[in-house]
């Protein structure tokens, strides 16, 4: 089978300079897929074939270091680490592995990852076919010009049917699949052939060592006692420790404390050279110093122009974050900052909350996310934490002529004041079985998407484009698209543009006071239903009052709904053994008028776990 790409290693190690030479055995790869194609479990098996980790040692989803991906069973963070390993030929390859996110909230941390690759491992479930992020994977890839290995995984299983897949990686992604790998990740089947197909299908690196230093940070984190620790790639030069480094964009310099690999421990070692992927300690202890993204070159000998990077993530989703406790104001800012380290798509700004204090509207990829960093917040900063509903980035239109972006709905303006508003759309792709189309027409028009096209990709599967707001998106959209079609569904999408929208600002109104942190904006059409569950749920949590407690849906000065917690009555008549009828009703006039007075001046104490119960309810 390998008897043509052993050809084409032979020539990779005959061309080029003697740098070229040098880093023939060099072989930097990222392994890409759909969310539970098996990634993670075929980045363990290499793992332990290479008895780059003992046996003793191993463990499942090793790469996986945060509690949450091991609990969730999903990639969140990628992961790079060095594998040696020796090839049928007799030599000793140096493999950089990348093990990275399947879920589309992730799709960044793909695109870091393939920016510091020259090949790609796409894995393709036996069982399940292509799925729609194994396509936008695909598309990476190719348009990073990345030497692409197929990979058919979980063989072992009964439903396999790698032949049909084969069909399917052809037909729809338009890879060659004749030599695609047959493998099982659970029982190690086909590692070796993968293996093999790794060192003769993807190209080594180019470079010249002898150059300025030029380096990628790909990721970064920071370490209590030796600051920001980054994560390179280096397309030209060497890293030693005590070399003068400088960040291009951010413009600062620093001295390098020590360079290292992961094995996936952290192993220091001399130097990092040109093709070499490893972390480099740089002492810093600002945690916004150190940027995704930035190029690494010598201070004094500076090479011309800065790597292109990768594109940048733009937050999707909005919400606030308040501290249960408003002391912990100071913490929750430090928390985002050293989060924001090796997480650059996450953004905040500060925000005041009537009902829960100072707290941060912070943007997210996606709903997945926003759940990942709250937990990670309240685990590894001890925070108790409040997330507000979540809400999109809105461009307002004014009266006069200016626009303003409105990522809260405490921001947006009077509606006197409003020319129009527009929402940002996503173009969703939706892969299917044919039996479920309908139902996911369905679902697309409940939540105002419009069908731009369908592609009979094969018997078994459909592909199907949507146009349709982001906010309906990251209600239950995803959840619901799960259960209509059996969990059959794969949902990929990405940012198309901004349109008009008929929206509104809808308000809940407690005794007739506004409670900012239930505002919702939302469709004209949905309104009315929005308010009509949101004033219900609030009637079976707030506890009941000695006065009756009106809770209002409201549009402007408009009430759209209304429920009322009823008052907590005292029994006067406890006393009352007999007698006549007017004292008790003389006693009840009494009661009723204390009421009145009570009600003027009363307030309603919203329980803490009422507002969190009140926070789930989205439709």
């Amino acid at each position: 089978m390998f008897e043509a790409l052993r050809c084409r290693a032979f020539f990779f190690d005959k061309i080029g300079d003697m740098n070229t030479q040098d880093i023939s055995h060099i072989r930097n790869f990222s392994i890409v897929a759909h969310i539970d194609h098996g990634k993670s479990t075929i980045s363990d098996r290499i793992l332990e074939l290479t008895h780059t980790v003992e046996e003793r040692d191993m463990t499942s989803q090793l790469l996986d270091t945060m509690d949450i991906e091991r609990e969730r069973g999903i990639t969140i963070k990628s992961n790079a680490v060095r594998v040696m390993y020796t090839a049928d030929d007799g030599d000793t390859y140096q493999f950089n592995l990348i093990d990275t996110p399947g879920h589309v909230d992730f799709t960044y941390e793909v695109s870091r990852s393939l920016a510091a690759c020259e090949g790609a491992v796409l894995v393709v479930d036996a069982t399940q076919g292509v799925e729609a992020q194994t396509v936008s994977n695909a598309s990476l890839a190719m348009n990073a010009n990345l030497d692409i290995v197929p990979v058919i995984n979980k063989i072992d299983l009964p439903s396999a049917h790698p032949e049909e897949v084969k069909v399917e990686i052809e037909d729809d992604l338009a890879i060659p699949a004749d030599d695609a790998v047959c493998v099982s990740g659970k029982t190690g089947e086909g590692i070796h052939d993968l293996l093999e197909a790794i060192v003769f299908l993807i190209s080594p690196p180019q470079g010249d060592s002898d150059a300025p230093l030029k380096a990628l940070i790909l990721d970064s984190y920071f370490d209590e006692y030796r600051g920001v620790v980054a994560t390179v790639r280096i397309f030209d030069g060497s890293i030693r420790k005590g070399d003068q480094l400088r960040m291009m964009q951010a413009d600062a310099d620093f001295l390098v404390d020590g360079v290292g690999v992961k094995r996936p421990a952290e192993t220091m070692v001399d130097a990092l050279t040109v093709g070499e992927v490893g972390f480099v300690v740089t002492g810093l202890k600002d945690p916004e110093a150190v940027r995704v993204g930035d190029t690494l070159t010598y201070r004094d000998r500076p090479c011309p122009e800065p790597l292109p990077g990768y594109r940048e993530a733009k937050p999707m989703v909005y919400t606030g974050i308040f501290p249960i406790d408003n002391k912990d104001y100071e913490n929750l800012r430090d928390a985002l900052e050293k989060l924001h380290v090796n997480d650059p798509s996450l953004t905040w700004s500060p925000e005041t909350s009537v009902a829960l204090g100072f707290g941060f509207r912070v943007g997210f990829l996606g709903l997945l996310h926003m759940e990942v960093v709250k937990e990670r917040l309240e685990r590894e900063f001890d925070l108790d934490l409040i997330a507000t509903s979540p809400s999109v980035d809105y461009h307002v239109y004014k009266t006069d002529g200016t626009m303003i972006d409105v990522r809260s709905p405490q921001d947006l303006p009077d509606v006197t004041r409003i020319d129009h508003i527009e929402e940002p759309y996503l173009t969703a792709k939706i892969i299917v079985p044919p039996e479920y189309t309908g139902a996911v027409m369905q679902l697309a028009i409940e939540h105002r998407a419009v069908m731009s096209d369908m592609v009979h990709l094969s018997q078994k599967s459909v592909e199907m484009h949507f146009d349709m707001p982001l906010a309906e998106l990251i209600l239950d959209f995803f959840d619901q698209l799960k259960s209509r079609t059996k969990g059959y569904a794969s949902l990929d999408y990405e940012f198309a543009d901004y349109r008009p929208s008929d929206l509104v600002k809808l308000d809940i109104l407690l005794s007739g006071d506004e409670v900012d942190a239930l505002s919702f904006i939302v469709h004209k059409d949905k309104a009315y239903g929005l308010a009509r569950g949101l004033c219900d749920k609030l009637k079976e949590i707030i506890p009941r009052q000695l006065f009756e407690v009106p809770i209002q849906g409201a549009i402007g000065n408009k009430i759209i709904a209304r429920s009322t917690v009823k008052a907590r009555r005292k029994d006067v008549l406890a006393k009352c053994y007999g007698g006549d009828i007017s004292r008790k009703r003389k006693l009840l006039e009494k009661q009723k008028e204390g009421k009145k007075r009570m009600k003027a001046i009363g307030s309603v104490e919203v329980p803490q776990e009422a507002f969190l119960a009140i926070l789930k309810v989205e439709d």
